[in-house]
């Protein structure tokens, strides 16, 4: 059982910054970020596989997020730039002990409570 723990949503303007981190209690291979704004599907949009380092970004964050990990492999981080006010959902952290893509939230086991970011105009 890996237990994940997210930290440092908020509220930002347009154009603002945030850095969100997720400590995990175990190893994993894949971990990634998602996020569910109200009235739409959980999407994918940053994923880093551990042993690697690969990572993995949805073409609407593209340039916008990094996604990068700690030396343990254990913490990753996901930083925030140039936010839009479409950013506003709250951000899940998932991870999975094999390799899985973006798209398949049901590969993920374990989930993170989520942090909410929300960007006003």
């Amino acid at each position: 059982q890996v237990h994940l723990v997210e930290s440092g949503g908020g509220s930002v303007q347009a154009g603002g910054s945030l850095r969100l981190s997720c400590v995990a209690s175990g190893d994993t291979y894949t971990m990634t970020w998602f996020r569910q704004a109200p009235g739409k599907e959980r999407e994918g949009i940053a994923g880093i596989y551990i042993p690697s380092g690969r990572t993995v970004y949805a073409d609407s964050v593209k340039g916008r997020f990094a996604i990068s990990q700690d030396n343990a492999g254990n913490t990753i981080y996901l930083q925030l730039n140039s936010l839009k006010p479409e950013d506003t959902a709250m951000y899940y952290c998932a991870a999975a002990l094999s390799p899985v893509g973006l798209s398949f939230a049901a590969e993920y086991a374990y989930w993170g409570q989520g942090t909410q970011v929300t960007v006003s105009s």
